[in-house]
């Protein structure tokens, strides 16, 4: 359990130094918080590599992966849906029009759908638990939940900025990795020890951020982005996986430090506790009418508040606690629910994206807070995962 507790303080300094370096590098952040997001991305797609290499299919019995995606589904969607009405019904003012309430109250509140898979993985492997039914079920509900994420963020967009033709082009390249990942699948045979993996995983950002790029120049209304975290593990299905690696001590400790290195920047990229909404977001997209006309909050209202979030976000994961009895004891199931708890990149970008979109207000410090806890509190709730295996 040392390599867990390394993780936590390396998650816990990373938080720490996320909201101490705006003051100290002043008008040098903005250039140094887009290096801390694109490292990150390459040790996401790092890690979502080694997953589809791992990550096996039997493309004749798809049954299983169907119900895996509903209940990743419902894994997502309680959280989202649970803190969305809290937002609308407990935070926000009474006198806000609901129609602008709920749209805002839906795009802050998905940062609590995704489960972060990259620290997710990183935690249970580092407790040992590697091998089990826990990790192997842990690794697809998380992929499939994240996967559910990115999709559901283009009709939530479509609600804020309309119908766009690159919204269709995102989709439509979603469409193709799916389709080149079945086809393909462990039939591509290139080096996959760990440079190389990086090197591929530095490309994958390299190519989705000159997409976001292009695409912002070329006078689109909403840039295309393509997330890593797709095409990273279709890489790692349609890679044939050399089994001499899975022995190479090297291999494993360079994992090792990746993810270390992840979980850090995963922390220094966190938005700034009751940051404020960007007065850059383009004109016509920027919502933030209702949240910013929130009134001010005490420090113990807004503990109360995070309290709350935090408690609704992680019930929502729970219902995988009434799923696959055919497959593990109850121990294992709640084990499952819990190890879905750790938040992380994803929902992190969520909330820069609605910072970006002209949220703020309490509504934000309370989620970026909520965040915030459950990152501190992601090696509790690994303990206790450990705990409830190895009594099951």
């Amino acid at each position: 359990m040392r390599k867990v507790a390394l993780f936590s303080l390396l998650l816990v300094t990373g938080l720490a130094f996320s909201q101490w370096l705006p003051g100290l590098l002043g008008m040098a952040f903005p250039e140094v918080s887009f290096g801390v997001r694109l490292a990150t991305m390459v040790g996401l797609a790092f890690i979502m590599v080694h997953v589809g290499l791992e990550f096996d299919l039997d493309k004749g019995n798809l049954r299983p992966y169907a119900k895996d995606y509903l209940v990743a589904a419902t894994a997502a969607g309680f959280p989202w849906l649970f803190v969305s009405a809290y937002f609308v019904w407990v935070l926000l003012p009474e006198s806000a029009p609901a129609g602008a309430a709920w749209k805002e109250s839906l795009l802050a509140g998905r940062f609590a759908a995704p489960t972060s898979a990259g620290v997710l993985f990183s935690m249970l492997a580092a407790a040992g638990l590697g091998a089990t039914w826990l990790f192997r079920k842990a690794r697809v509900l998380a992929i499939f939940d994240d996967l559910d994420t990115v999709l559901l963020l283009i009709p939530l967009k479509m609600m804020i900025v309309g119908v766009s033709w690159g919204m269709g082009v995102v989709v439509a390249i979603m469409a193709a990795q799916v389709a080149l990942g079945w086809v393909f699948l462990r039939c591509v045979r290139l080096a996959c020890d760990r440079l190389s993996v990086l090197g591929y995983s530095a490309a994958i950002v390299a190519v989705s951020e000159l997409v976001h790029w292009a695409s912002f120049r070329g006078g689109m209304e909403v840039p295309i982005h393509i997330e890593v975290l797709l095409p990273a593990f279709i890489l790692g299905c349609v890679l044939v996986d050399n089994p001499a690696r899975h022995h190479d001590a090297r291999e494993h400790r360079f994992a090792d430090i990746v993810s270390g290195v992840f979980i850090f920047l995963v922390g220094l990229g966190m938005p700034l506790i009751g940051a404020g909404a960007d007065p850059s977001a383009p004109e016509g997209l920027a919502l933030g009418a209702v949240s910013a006309a929130q009134p001010a909050m005490t420090a113990g209202q807004i503990a109360l508040h995070v309290a709350a979030v935090t408690l609704l976000s992680n019930l929502g994961k729970m219902f995988p606690v009434l799923c696959y009895r055919d497959e593990a004891g109850w121990r294992e199931r709640l084990a499952l629910s819990v190890a879905m708890w750790p938040r992380g990149e994803v929902g992190a970008g969520i909330l820069v994206l609605s910072l970006g979109y002209g949220l703020g207000g309490p509504m934000i410090t309370v989620a970026v807070l909520s965040l915030a806890v459950n990152l501190l509190l992601t090696g509790v709730f690994i303990l206790i995962v450990r705990r409830l295996v190895a009594t099951a």
